[in-house]
């Protein structure tokens, strides 16, 4: 009796291991960080410009204590990589500068992605995680690409921010022969919000975009947070859109805008699309 309880346990035990160690392959499966191979580019001489939040705490309103977070780390490093192995100079920056908080769920092995992985070999990129450029320092106009990232810390800082919103707008309307590409992921989309063009009316009004839905932040139980970028993109004007499946988790959807100088993506599953659609707007700019 003993010797089969052992077994019997034994078994258990056994394919509880094979069951965690497939969880990422469920997962990724089911469309959490699909695999993206889109057109290769040469950018050499090319700039872009990472921006994350600088927020670490999942705080309620009035609140601040919480779990930690920051950035979903796939939001960075899938851009990140993505402008670097096309040939571009990549620089890291935040809104208060400095040591830029990665969400510690986001690195967890169940949804850690390649590029994820890369990081934590890539002491160039950790360097650059720990002495983040600060928004206020950095002349948005002299990048050929301004990538927003997202994660749940966005909510509280990125469409808060005056220096973002107006950097945003010098960016724009900046004279380069081949303008900047704008984009964003997830919860990225909130430091386009304050963003004015020459006659003081918000920037994106009109423009088709996404973020993160209100459908995914219900779904995922972090509705705390003070800015939602579905609800804050239709309040500035923006023509949102977004795709859904069974739990929009597993959705995902890119977005151009009209003019091609804003591209969006609705989440953490967007980024590296994201980036590739706005190397494919810069290439074509070259061409002109």
């Amino acid at each position: 009796m003993t010797n089969k309880l052992l077994i019997i346990a034994g078994a258990v035990a056994l394919g509880a291991v094979v069951l965690g160690l497939s969880l990422p392959t469920i997962v990724h499966g089911l469309g959490l960080h699909p695999t993206y191979e889109g057109e290769t580019y040469d950018l050499k001489g090319k700039r872009a410009l990472v921006i994350t939040t600088s927020h670490d705490v999942l705080n309620a309103p009035g609140e601040t204590e919480g779990e930690p977070t920051g950035v979903m780390a796939s939001e960075f490093t899938h851009p990140y990589y993505g402008f670097l192995d096309a040939g571009m100079a990549v620089d890291m920056a935040s809104v208060r500068g400095g040591p830029i908080p990665i969400d510690p769920q986001t690195l967890n092995f169940v949804i850690r992605t390649p590029e994820d992985e890369r990081f934590l070999e890539d002491p160039a990129l950790q360097a650059k995680v720990k002495n983040s450029l600060r928004i206020d320092d950095v002349d948005f106009t002299q990048y050929d690409v301004i990538f927003i990232s997202g994660g749940w810390g966005a909510a509280y800082d990125l469409g808060y921010s005056e220096v973002l919103g107006r950097k945003v707008s010098e960016a724009y309307y900046a004279g380069n022969a081949e303008p900047p590409i704008l984009g964003s992921v997830c919860h990225g989309a909130l430091g386009f919000i304050r963003a004015k063009d020459r006659d003081g009316n918000l920037l994106i009004a009109g423009r088709k975009m996404t973020g993160v839905s209100d459908k995914q932040v219900r779904e995922l139980g972090i509705d705390l947070t003070p800015q939602h970028p579905e609800t804050e993109l239709r309040k500035a004007g923006a023509l949102y859109e977004s795709a859904t499946a069974f739990r929009d988790l597993f959705a995902t959807h890119v977005v151009v805008d009209d003019e091609q100088r804003f591209v969006t993506g609705q989440n953490q599953n967007s980024g590296a699309e994201t980036a590739h659609e706005m190397m494919r707007l810069v290439a074509q700019w070259s061409q002109r």
